[in-house]
């Protein structure tokens, strides 16, 4: 394992596309080297285009890029996640938790399935506390060998941690649980001068979204957002650069809106 590696080294998962994407190719021009984990398909099969491409653009920004397909709610995958940025980096100084899903089908609160609240609590929730209990442990170890490195974490949460949804009630719940999980890992790690933030992104134009354009298109031109157009996954990104530059660093547990003032109260 390398320790003489000389530039900061972010962990960004879900990081083929949309805005995991954008978040590692925006730390990759501030001077990061970047892992990135994914678990993609197409027509059912894995698939690696995504992350090669992402991969080449990383690289084009003059960072070294690993890329690793795994899922974040297994815990082999998480351990061999975590060997594989020892064993490529030799360090971890940023860990983005990027990585969730949507319910594969939109149902009613009162009919939706325990197979799908599942499969999004596992991925969305237990998946990332799991795998920043890892990394955080690895991060106090570094601090203690490296005091002048800094660490910090990020969770990209959702509008929907505060916002009913009674069609995808599963992703509603994941992700309240990530602000919490974000206010318990900024208390707990304080002490080490770690810096753990949620990112709190509005409606965003991914593949994620892509199955309600419409609906959205129509909610933002009568006014659904102060901010008359969708986010875009770059708007995510210039969020979590801010933090991985340090201007936060004294606002650790602190909650950044990127949802066009979705979040204000009106009359």
């Amino acid at each position: 394992m390398s320790t003489k590696k000389t530039k900061p080294v972010a962990i960004v998962t879900g990081g083929s596309r949309g805005i995991g994407k954008a978040i590692a190719i925006e730390l990759a021009g501030l001077g990061f080297d970047i892992f990135i984990n994914h678990f993609d398909f197409a027509d059912g099969r894995p698939e690696e285009g995504a992350a090669k491409k992402t991969s080449q653009e990383i690289e084009a920004k003059g960072a070294k890029c690993i890329s690793l397909r795994g899922d974040i709610s297994s815990d082999s995958d998480r351990e061999a996640l975590v060997k594989a940025v020892k064993e490529g980096f030799g360090r971890c100084d940023m860990l983005v938790n990027n990585a969730g899903v949507a319910p594969a089908k939109r149902v009613d609160l009162l009919t939706a399935t325990e197979a799908s609240f599942d499969r999004v609590l596992n991925i969305n929730l237990k998946g990332p506390y799991f795998l920043t209990q890892a990394i955080a442990r690895w991060m106090i170890e570094q601090k203690e060998k490296f005091e002048q490195r800094n660490f910090r974490i990020v969770n990209i949460g959702s509008m929907s941690s505060y916002t009913s949804s009674t069609a995808r009630g599963e992703y509603c719940i994941s992700k309240a649980g990530v602000s919490m999980m974000t206010m318990l890992y900024a208390d707990r790690l304080a002490e080490f001068g770690i810096g753990v933030f949620e990112i709190r992104p509005g409606i965003i134009q991914t593949d994620m979204t892509a199955v309600v354009k419409d609906k959205y298109d129509k909610l933002i031109a009568d006014g659904l957002t102060p901010i008359k157009r969708w986010g875009q996954p770059e708007d995510i990104a210039k969020a979590v650069s801010a933090i991985a530059e340090g201007k936060m660093d004294f606002s650790t547990g602190q909650v950044i809106n990127v949802d066009g003032g979705f979040h204000l109260r009106r009359l």
